[in-house]
């Protein structure tokens, strides 16, 4: 099973992972570690691969997995909630793993230079256009130059299809959005969004600096990522952080 990790220099007791879709047990068109239970997905299915989630990724406790709603709600962990609606989550304590799953939507992982402090955020399109970065990034007592950012695996600038709508009601947010669209030369009214860039624009208006990652694209890279705008039907990957 292999694993992509956060390229940051921080302290050793972070730990991350963000999961690929070979190495489990669901078959076709959730081949093969498909973390889902809301997909359509066999649950026996899904159960042994969340299994195999917490033996090989050696995670300290089973993780709270979220009912992602494209929200800006961020819970703080430990809770006594088992499904919470929320899109991002947060926690101050060691040993709790924050989780959000994707296909496609923006996965992004936070932590503090201190090593106390971590979260991860679901970004959609939609989430982003609310604030789901800016209200994780809130939940931090850290200094915002002493919190690092890492922007999973999503889909890529030229693979992301959107209207005039999206594109508006970014620009109308900041007009420094413009630079993350570009005219599909394939379709009139529609649009490339660069779903990395947004996300890196909205963090440096928030004051971080220290952002890595966003060099996958799920839709192109078959092999390695689910899809849910390349097939429809399929599984979901999981990006996850906790300190020891």
């Amino acid at each position: 099973m292999e694993w992509i990790k956060a390229d940051w220099r921080l302290p050793a007791n972070i730990k991350t992972l963000s999961s690929q879709r070979s190495g489990g047990v669901s078959v076709s068109p959730y081949d093969s570690f498909n973390l889902g239970n809301h997909v359509g997905d066999e649950a026996s299915a899904v159960t042994a691969n969340r299994l195999l989630l917490i033996q090989e990724g050696s995670l300290p406790q089973a993780p709270l997995f979220l009912n992602q709603i494209h929200s800006t709600t961020v819970i703080e962990l430990p809770t006594e909630e088992a499904l919470p609606d929320a899109d991002a989550v947060y926690t101050n304590q060691a040993e709790q793993v924050c989780v959000v799953m994707t296909a496609d939507c923006l996965p992004v992982l936070f932590a503090s230079e201190n090593g106390n402090e971590v979260a991860a955020a679901h970004a959609g399109w939609r989430g982003l256009s609310d604030g789901v970065l800016e209200a994780t990034i809130g939940k931090f007592a850290a200094e915002r130059s002493q919190i690092h950012a890492w922007l999973g695996p999503a889909i890529g600038a030229g693979a992301f299809q959107v209207g005039q709508e999206v594109r508006s009601r970014f620009i109308a947010q900041d007009p420094q959005a413009e630079t993350a669209f570009a005219a599909d030369p394939n379709q009139p009214q529609k649009y490339l969004c660069d779903l990395y860039r947004l996300a890196r624009q909205r963090l440096i208006k928030c004051g971080i600096r220290h952002i890595y990652g966003g060099e996958y694209c799920t839709f192109t890279q078959k092999e390695r990522f689910f899809s849910y705008r390349r097939d429809g039907k399929t599984g979901r990957m999981a990006s996850l952080i906790w300190f020891e």
